[in-house]
């Protein structure tokens, strides 16, 4: 006999949160290619101090079933986003099930009652929470862990949602590079052309020293850079000091760059070392017995051999310039000088196709797709 699924909501408490976060290690228990979050990280990502919460809404609920915790799910609506889009959308994320399409049912069941009780019109997920965090299901490429801040999930997630009444919004592309195969001296041509081109641009490396005032220019150019593209929802100025807190420990001299056109800030580049490749050890927690094989990397004594592109962007009055290809080069130039030998740009929108052409030019093919899915309520 089938034992009855049953759908608890938890509060948005350290130790609900905790108690939600638990529930991917069995799920994952089996599966090589996984890396588990780092908690601390998570569980401030979700607790209300956070700013994102500021302007969104979130709940949570666990799946049981048998005494025995077998699936989560999170249901958002952020108001930024609604106004910045002029739609009335709620969010699904942070989306974990066993291979069971009842428990999935349930799961995405009460996400569209309670999006519908908030006036929701459609739902998009996953989400975790927002587009400018990890977001989308792995659908093509299980074949390897993934890169930092990607998300990850077994190959049924697919087939869950598709079941659960949701299909494809948008399909998000990312890129494999051979850094090691591209020549120093052809990258090193095209930032110089374009600085010659153009001599009223000039590229600036992001250093330690200079980070605090850099910051202020970067968040002029994020929020504008992006603003075209599907799904983006700018950042308030306390969530880019968030995010930047989260990320200084991973900060790496000579892969973040911004572009200055006259002085005033135009674009911005962040990469970040592949720090997956040292997470994967330590299994979510920082003290652990993995934290030996983990330190050389975490303490700066060795750089991961990959890095990830996260955000490279120009503000649109500047584009097609060259300034992407610029500081892409001069990116790539810095990595391979610290021993980095491949790199994965991650997302590109599928239909970007400005984007996935400067990919290619680099040598880059996709070799990784993710979905965002959606629903009409």
């Amino acid at each position: 006999m089938q034992k009855t699924v049953a759908i608890i909501q938890l509060e948005q408490s350290r130790r609900d949160i905790k108690r939600f976060l638990s529930v991917p290690y069995a799920i994952y228990r089996n599966d090589p290619n996984w890396v588990a979050p780092l908690q601390i990280d998570r569980i401030s990502l979700l607790l209300p101090s956070n700013p994102f919460f500021e302007h969104a809404d979130i709940a949570f609920w666990i799946a049981t079933r048998g005494g025995q915790d077998v699936g989560t799910i999170a249901a958002i609506v952020d108001d930024n986003y609604n106004a910045f889009h002029h739609e009335k959308a709620a969010f699904f994320g942070f989306f974990e099930c066993i291979n069971d399409a009842a428990v999935a049912r349930a799961l995405l069941d009460v996400v569209l009652a309670w999006a519908q009780q908030q006036g929701a019109t459609h739902v998009l997920g996953p989400m975790n929470p927002s587009t400018n965090e990890e977001c989308g299901l792995l659908v093509e490429g299980f074949s390897g862990p993934p890169t930092l801040m990607m998300p990850y999930n077994p190959p049924y997630y697919a087939q869950l949602l598709e079941t659960g009444g949701f299909t494809k919004a948008k399909d998000l592309l990312a890129f494999y590079v051979d850094v090691a195969a591209c020549p120093l001296d052809r990258l090193a041509r095209i930032a110089d052309r374009t600085l010659q081109r153009h001599t009223e641009l000039k590229l600036q490396p992001v250093t330690r020293k200079t980070m605090a005032a850099d910051l202020a220019k970067i968040k002029t150019v994020y929020n504008s850079a992006w603003e075209a593209n599907w799904g983006f929802v700018p950042m308030t100025a306390a969530e880019i000091d968030f995010m930047a807190a989260r990320l200084k420990p991973l900060f790496r001299e000579g892969l973040v760059w911004y572009a200055e056109w006259n002085g005033s800030p135009v674009g911005f580049l962040l990469a970040l070392p592949d720090y997956n490749i040292a997470l994967k050890h330590l299994h979510g927690k920082l003290i652990s017995k993995g934290i030996v094989r983990a330190l050389p990397y975490l303490a700066g004594w060795r750089v991961p051999p990959r890095c990830r592109v996260v955000t490279l962007g120009v503000t649109k009055e500047y584009r097609n310039r060259g300034i992407e290809a610029a500081m892409l080069a001069q990116g790539f130039t810095y990595g391979m000088r610290m021993g980095i030998t491949e790199a994965e740009a991650s997302w590109v929108l599928e239909d970007n196709t400005v984007m996935c052409r400067m990919m290619e030019f680099f040598g880059g093919r996709v070799y990784r797709r993710y979905r965002i899915y959606g629903c009409k309520l």
